[in-house]
């Protein structure tokens, strides 16, 4: 067979277009709801409100002694059933402090890791928390203070100058988050020592601080409240208030001055809010640890990282971690009780790790 060297020939085939109209298109599916969504927020913030209620309401009715809900019902409302001591003296004060010391500890957690931009900051990395046990511990063995009422005044003063100290080291204006971290390390370390040095050659301050280093709920009493709430009140209020720009400041000094906001200023306020927070809630039941590391990482997993509905998220869940702390701890310990501070560090411990190995 010869070839003519001639390509053969193929119909030219034009191209058509299909057009569908939307009437002939089929309805498309709604766009899947995300999960950091308001509708997911707000439900998620009255599920914590509802959970919150039923650990206070454990927290009031378990303890070391069992009574049973009638009885529990008669120590609130009558001043003359026998169990009135119990509810109302013992167990209604610790609720109520419990309730603030979470909402403080959880709320400065969540400011911490937005001001330092570090995932696993907690309120001690400035060293505030050390400043007030350092203050608590001088005031003890100096001054013969024994009491919470006498031990808030000083844990105050306690943080705001180890506050004003890590930000003049850290370079004052120019305080940037990795100095201040930095900052506070060197001085948490260095009055955690000097803490344990004034326990171990003073013998009747060992004995007044021993509970309350360990972090404790117990011995609480309405006068102790009424001393810390204001304190507490303020912060959160402060907290809140910086919410917003802290979003912003979340993009960089440069973008926030574009967006109005003034990054020195929005540093201290929330180095203020922090300050009372840990302050007040240290002075009234020791330094307790990662409840304020633990709670912002499971309350941003449902919110995201909208300090506007962080903050609030915090504020709910981390007195349920507190709260329910407390009650294992009176539960397991029967018939005396551990300290919740023990409870936390054995709860946060294996999940700290496991942060530290994701991240």
């Amino acid at each position: 067979m010869l070839s003519t060297g001639r390509t053969p020939f193929l119909p030219r085939v034009e191209p058509t277009l299909s057009v569908t109209t939307t009437a002939d298109a089929p309805p498309s599916a709604p766009p899947p709801r995300r999960a950091g969504s308001s509708g997911v927020r707000c439900a998620g913030l009255a599920a914590g409100l509802l959970l919150l209620l039923v650990v206070a309401l454990l927290s009031v009715a378990v303890g070391a002694k069992q009574l049973s809900p009638t009885e529990v019902w008669q120590g609130l409302v009558s001043a003359s059933s026998p169990e009135h001591a119990v509810v109302h003296r013992m167990r209604l004060p610790r609720t109520l402090l419990g309730l603030l010391a979470g909402a403080a500890l959880g709320v400065a957690g969540a400011l911490m890791q937005a001001l330092t931009r570090n995932p696993l900051a907690d309120p001690g990395l400035l060293g505030i928390n050390a400043g007030a046990s350092a203050a608590v511990a001088t005031a003890t063995a100096l001054l013969g203070v024994g009491t919470v009422q006498g031990w808030i005044w000083y844990a105050l003063l306690g943080a705001v100058t180890v506050t004003v100290l890590v930000h003049a080291v850290a370079g004052g204006h120019r305080a940037t988050p990795d100095r201040l971290a930095l900052a506070g390390a060197a001085l948490n370390a260095v009055l955690y020592s000097y803490v344990s040095a004034v326990m171990l050659l003073d013998a009747a301050s060992l004995d007044r601080l021993r509970f309350w280093t360990v972090g404790s709920l117990a011995g609480a009493e309405f006068a102790t409240l009424r001393t810390v709430a204001p304190f507490v009140g303020a912060g959160l209020l402060v907290g809140l208030a910086a919410a917003r720009p802290l979003n912003a400041l979340a993009l960089g000094d440069d973008a926030a001055r574009a967006l109005g906001a003034r990054p020195a200023l929005i540093r201290g306020a929330a180095v203020a809010a922090v300050t009372l927070l840990c302050g007040a809630a240290t002075a009234a039941c020791g330094p307790i640890v990662f409840v304020g590391l633990l709670v912002p990482h499971l309350v941003r997993a449902l919110t995201g990282p909208d300090l506007r509905w962080l903050l609030p998220g915090c504020a709910v869940l981390a007195p349920v971690l507190l709260l329910g702390a407390d009650v294992a701890g009176r539960v397991l310990g029967r018939p005396g009780e551990l300290q919740v501070g023990l409870v936390t560090a054995v709860l946060g411990g294996p999940l700290f790790l496991r942060l530290v190995a994701r991240r």
